[in-house]
């Protein structure tokens, strides 16, 4: 049994976009389509499984007096019926015909344990199960569909139906965070937005009455070519004076600015009034939309506010002041008699702590171990300095914005080689014979000292166990993990750590940095599989983990195609964005260990990663970057012969 959560979307800005954008196919003048989209808090929880039939089953009160359970056989011809019939299920036999016509999958089981998402309220409730649907079948099958892959299929499932869907509706596929979907002809491209502030938005089912149907067939009638005043205006609304506001969100989103993107929503209203009302100007009338964006009562709680989806009188949105002004405006239009809901956008937790365990003992490298730790092996550097190995790794952690560092050491005795080298100021015979550049460095060094924290490894119980003594450090945050026997150099102007952290604002969940290796080579690391998000080939939406494989286990299980049809094998990168997951993973693997009185199987991060991973996801992403290992000897001739160039 598999759980799953597919949230509502609310189109942010953008609207109508998604197939304006598609008509770049037939008239190349046409702008590329461009909408800000997000997941709601409000959506579909439900538990999923395989079986002979298709089966859609429901124990959720939100939904009771409008549900009956459904079940059919997995039969091509009787889903593609049901889809067409306009039955409470036809979505999800649109789906499921789909899955069985392409995948040639068996039959799944969908029970809906909670509906906490409004239907007919322009927040897509039907794009919500379709995906639902789909990412069911994926999981369930291995069918290795990327994110897109399972939008695009409960897209095309809902078009056969009697519906007809906006491309943009199915982003509630890509979670409960706000992204950047642009439409190019048959292109869509998806890219996740950072958030600086919290944002706290009010949505609002007006009760009103409006014609979606209509609406669109007055606006397409101006594509793919305009032939009036009236249709150019259109166009241009919905193309580059939109995408003009779209980016001006984007950067407000990222800014803080929050009562500048209030006032673009109303300036968004207004472009919407002015320049696509005359298409349709007796369904978008809509005089309760009107009426409540001009409301007193309305204006003195928000920064601004607009229509939803196709607009008319369907659904409202405004941006509140602050979190009380948010419950307020919620209670008034409750009041008004509509039916209006929260939704809090909150800025990702900017990583600020990082870990660098470094308790072991360094038996490849020995007996060069017993006198000097192999994080203090000297490492030649492009500016002709010479440094301990960890100096570099915590430059690359304070160029990257990290606050505090934990050390995790074998013991106590260990302690002292750090204090020597970042607490103890040189002697003043050694001090006075540097050159003053080097003065002033020694001073950089002890500022080093000061972010240092360290716990201990007083069990040698595998690299998890290590790892998992930074569990109080962490503060139930989010953190940096770096390997202490690996050197990372950036191919751009950002340090590989940072690179790491700003994918983790966008996407909010485990973060594994990759690397490519060779086959032959996979037995040495962590090797990871899943398909690519994005079409550089550097998201990788991770459906499997695996410690250190063989080369043929790796060659049938765990090649990741990239775009020409080659295999792929994507190693861990020696970098992670580690979650409140992991550690708890941790402490339970170390527990269940405990218990069982098992003292002597090490605790492996990689077995947590996984379970985190099958639960709520992991992504993982190709740095521009260069790896230098130096855990064994020729991996360490090679590091000091090669790190030294630029």
């Amino acid at each position: 049994m598999m759980k799953l959560f597919v949230p509502g979307r609310l189109c942010l800005f953008g609207e109508h976009t998604d197939w304006a954008g598609h008509y770049r196919t037939m008239n190349a003048d046409i702008a590329p389509g461009a909408a800000i989209v997000t997941g709601i808090e409000q959506g579909i929880y439900a538990e999923v499984e395989k079986s002979s039939l298709f089966e859609v089953q429901s124990v959720a009160s939100e939904i009771e007096g409008q549900w009956q359970d459904f079940a059919c056989r997995m039969d091509e011809q009787e889903l593609k019926r049901i889809a067409k019939s306009g039955s409470f299920f036809c979505y999800c036999a649109g789906v499921a015909s789909y899955m069985l016509e392409w995948y040639k999958v068996g039959g799944v089981r969908i029970k809906i344990t909670s509906m906490t998402l409004p239907m007919k309220s322009g927040l897509s409730s039907s794009a919500a199960i379709c995906v639902l649907v789909a990412r069911a079948f994926n999981l369930l099958y291995n069918l290795n569909l990327n994110t897109l892959g399972e939008m695009n299929i409960a897209y095309v499932g809902e078009l056969r139906t009697s519906s007809r869907c906006g491309r943009l509706d199915q982003a509630c596929a890509f979670g409960v965070k706000p992204n950047l979907m642009t439409f190019d002809g048959d292109e869509i491209e998806v890219r996740s937005l950072n958030v600086k502030k919290p944002l706290y938005w009010v949505f609002a089912d007006l009760c009103g009455e409006k014609n979606t149907v209509r609406i669109l067939r007055d606006l397409n009638k101006a594509y793919p070519f305009a032939s009036n005043e009236k249709e150019e205006l259109e166009h241009q609304a919905l193309g580059e004076l939109n995408r003009d506001i779209v980016d001006r969100a984007i950067r407000y989103m990222a800014e803080g600015e929050v009562e500048k993107l209030g006032h673009l929503m109303t300036e968004a209203e207004e472009l919407f009034n002015s320049h696509v009302k005359p298409m349709s100007p007796e369904e978008l009338e809509a005089p309760k939309l009107r009426a409540i964006l001009a409301d007193q009562n309305v204006q003195s709680l928000v920064y601004g506010g607009k229509g939803v989806g196709s607009h008319g009188d369907g659904s409202v949105q405004f941006l509140a002041r602050n979190p009380d002004c948010q419950e307020k405006l919620v209670t008034y239009l409750n009041e008004q008699g509509m039916k209006a809901y929260q939704l809090n956008i909150k800025p990702v937790h900017t990583v600020r702590r990082a870990i660098i365990p470094v308790a072991g003992f360094g038996t490849r490298l020995y007996p060069a171990t017993r006198a000097l730790k192999k994080e203090f092996f000297p490492i030649a550097c492009p500016d002709g300095m010479v440094r301990p190995v960890i100096l570099i790794l915590l430059e690359e952690l304070i160029q990257s914005g990290i606050e505090e560092i934990c050390i995790v050491l074998g013991g106590e005795e260990e302690r002292q080689l750090y204090a020597d080298f970042f607490e103890r100021p040189l002697r003043e015979e050694h001090l006075c014979k540097l050159p003053k550049e080097s003065q002033e460095y020694e001073n950089h060094i002890l500022d080093i000292g000061k972010r240092l924290r360290y716990v201990y490894q007083r069990e040698r119980r595998g690299f998890g166990h290590a790892v998992y003594q930074a569990a109080d450090f962490t503060r139930n945050e989010p953190v940096l993990l770096m390997l202490g026997d690996t050197l990372y150099r950036s191919l751009t102007n950002k340090p590989c750590a940072l690179q790491l952290i700003e994918e983790y604002e966008r996407y909010n969940r485990l973060i594994v940095g990759l690397y490519p290796v060779a086959l032959g080579d996979v037995s040495h690391f962590g090797i990871m599989t899943g398909v690519w998000e994005d079409k550089d080939e550097r998201i990788l939406n991770v459906s499997t983990v695996k410690e250190k494989p063989t080369s043929s286990y790796a060659e049938e299980f765990l090649g990741v195609r990239n775009s020409m049809g080659f295999r792929e094998y994507c190693s861990v990168f020696g970098q992670y964005i580690l979650t409140p997951e992991v550690f708890q993973q941790l402490a339970a693997d170390i527990k269940a260990a405990d218990e069982a009185g098992d003292h002597k199987t090490e605790i492996e991060l990689t077995s947590a990663l996984e379970a985190v991973r099958s639960r709520v996801g992991m992504t993982g992403v190709r740095l521009y970057s260069q790896r230098f290992d130096m855990g064994n000897p020729n991996a360490l001739i090679d590091t000091i012969a090669k790190f030294s160039n630029i």
